[in-house]
């Protein structure tokens, strides 16, 4: 047992981190302290601990500290070690993307984009946004008004004629000249202006406009200006959450029920509503919703810009997060947990948000939870078996080939577990052999305790599939698994699905109403969804590569220039030789060649 007298008894009084660690080295929990003698000693004295804790006391087998200069400098270092080291106790958010943004480029004639990633300078940045959803409604909304461009370089500097964008007026078809630099600079600023929470400007520049073209009898202009107007007016009505204010703030709120927490994230820029996202951390069993509002503001903030003001749903302490924050950002910012007014609205809509969230995600996991006890009785399993792997083939006769496995656990697909396999070595269209491989490498690996076993193993295929996975996996001595092959029914109809067992002659088949069929069906399905992307890709890359890397005097640059001329191969392969040889670096007896060899 870990002596605890022992250890505070030297413990120093300064502020730092603290370390608290298992039998085997393993980290259990990582916190903060502005004292660290007194805050460690709190969890030895207190008589009131949450059941979690108790547990992770008892399982201390050596505390580490580490002393910092002050409280802030412990709280970056906190966040730091939490998110390299995952600690089993410690409330973990993941967020592990970088928030969208929608983009104007620095471009003579700006393009309207998504992006995702390190900014760049010489673009201008408008966000972040929760999803990728609200980035690409905002520019569908921006296209309509203002007309923007959205294509690629690669496309904008190829045109020779409008495309359907302008055709259908949402595009002023810079790329052909229909518009003069300057006008679509106006549209730009003005885009950029709404973007900023600045719409009442952009409406009264757009009257000005209008008056003014309707002045000197130019109505066609007028009544474009009159369009713009009313749809920028509509989108006002409906996008606001204060029409007085064009704050940037945060609403974040906690909901604990269940045993399911969640923290909804509002974003609020220039006054627009950007619309909000929900998290559920790990390892917050016990429900305190305070600790993780205060995990949630810390992981999620740091080493992240912060907008001036954060509303949160509870009160934490805030103070030096404030100055960090401040610090990260340049500008002042504030953690409020009582809002009044408007700003109080705000906080009671992101909490029905998680109260929503939370509802739905006890409503799912109900269902689940159900179809696998369903599935469970139909097959004659154990209540143990939960965790679920799917295995699934792709390939075009043989081209190609990919193999899936994706995972079922704690009653959802864990999308982070997936894995596809490329099979080599292998004769093409052998899906015996595909099977073997993929079957050996994954649980080679389980077999020398480098993974998780599964509960039981669906194969997506009949007799034939299922026989090999069983040679395997008594080579392997992982022959005690419970395994199960997913044929195809009659015509390959969904919901005629036939079961097949090593220990069965007979194969089994669940009534099409039958909800342990339906969870099979979600698994499998995802199985051959995952597989089939894998093997499109891999065939499309190729095939792209193959077709031009193998002429020769056709190397990396004349192939990326040829790509970007004719927007892909099979651009490349309509093209004419003139066409070709249009291209800078292609002579016309290279463009000849290239024409020869991909038809």
């Amino acid at each position: 047992m870990f002596d605890s007298k022992a250890f505070l008894k030297n413990l120093s009084n300064l502020p730092g981190v603290y370390r608290m660690l298992g039998a085997d080295g393993e980290v259990l929990y990582v916190g903060k302290a502005r004292d660290l003698k007194k805050r460690v000693s709190s969890y030895f004295q207190k008589g009131d601990l949450s059941p979690r804790i108790r547990l992770m006391l008892s399982q201390i087998k050596q505390i580490e500290t580490t002393v910092t200069r002050s409280e802030s400098e412990a709280l970056l270092l906190e966040n730091n070690l939490i998110k390299a080291l995952s600690p089993r106790y410690n409330i973990l958010f993941r967020d592990d993307k970088s928030y969208p943004y929608v983009m104007l480029s620095g471009h003579r004639f700006p393009r309207l984009g998504f992006y995702r990633g390190a900014l760049d300078k010489k673009n201008r940045y408008f966000g972040p946004f929760p999803n990728a959803w609200a980035v690409r409604e905002s520019i569908q909304l921006l296209q309509k008004v203002f007309r923007v461009r959205t294509c690629e370089d690669s496309v904008f500097n190829n045109r020779s004629r409008p495309c359907l964008l302008h055709q259908i007026k949402r595009c002023t078809a810079p790329c052909v000249g229909l518009v003069s630099a300057d006008d679509y600079q106006n549209d730009v600023k003005n885009a950029a202006l709404f973007l900023e929470g600045k719409e009442s400007e952009v409406l009264r520049t757009l009257s000005g406009k209008m008056q003014a073209a309707a002045a000197s009898m130019q109505y066609e202009q007028a009544a474009l200006y009159r369009d713009q107007i009313q749809s920028l007016s509509k989108i006002r009505e409906t996008q606001f959450v204060s029409s007085g204010s064009r704050l940037d703030a945060d609403v974040v709120a906690c909901v604990s029920d269940g045993g399911v927490v969640c923290v909804n994230l509002v974003m609020i820029r220039g006054g627009r509503h950007l619309g909000d996202k929900s998290f559920f951390p790990q390892n917050a069993d016990d429900g305190d919703a305070a600790a993780a509002l205060e995990a949630f503001l810390s992981q999620h903030y740091l080493n992240r810009a912060a907008p001036g003001l954060i509303i949160v749903s509870e009160p934490v302490v805030g103070e030096e997060l404030e100055v960090l924050l401040g610090e990260q950002a340049g500008h002042r910012v504030r953690i409020n947990a009582h809002p009044s007014g408007e700003r109080r609205v705000w906080l009671q809509m992101a909490l029905e948000n998680a109260r929503l969230a939370v509802a739905q995600r006890l409503n799912q996991h109900v269902a689940q939870e159900a179809r696998l006890q369903s599935l469970q009785e139909a097959l004659g399993l154990p209540a143990t078996v939960r965790r679920i792997e799917c295995f699934d083939v792709s390939h075009t006769m043989g081209e190609a080939t990919v193999a899936s496995c994706v995972v079922y656990d704690h009653g959802a697909m864990q999308n982070g577990e997936y894995r596809r396999y490329n099979v080599t070595g292998v004769t093409p269209g052998d899906d015996y052999g595909a099977m073997r491989q993929v079957l050996s490498r994954r649980y080679g690996k389980i077999a020398s305790e480098e993974g998780k076993m599964p509960d039981l193993i669906l194969i997506d295929g009949g007799k034939g599939q299922l026989g090999v996975a069983m040679e395997v996996l008594t080579d392997l001595g992982l022959a005690d698994v419970y395994l199960a092959g997913v044929a195809k029914g009659e015509e390959r109809r969904p919901g005629l699905e036939q079961l097949v067992f090593p220990d069965r002659e007979n194969p089994l088949q669940l009534p099409k109403d039958h909800s342990g069929l339906h969870l099979i069906q979600q698994i499998r399905d995802e199985a051959h969804r995952f597989a089939i992307t894998g093997h499109r890709a891999k065939r499309g890359k190729a095939r792209t590569s193959s077709s031009l890397e193998q002429i020769g005097g056709v190397g990396a640059k004349r192939r990326q220039k040829l790509l970007a001329r004719f927007g892909g191969l099979r651009g490349v392969q309509s093209a004419s030789i003139d066409e070709l040889s249009q291209v800078e670096g292609i002579s016309r007896k290279l463009a000849e060649k290239i024409y020869q060899e991909l038809h």
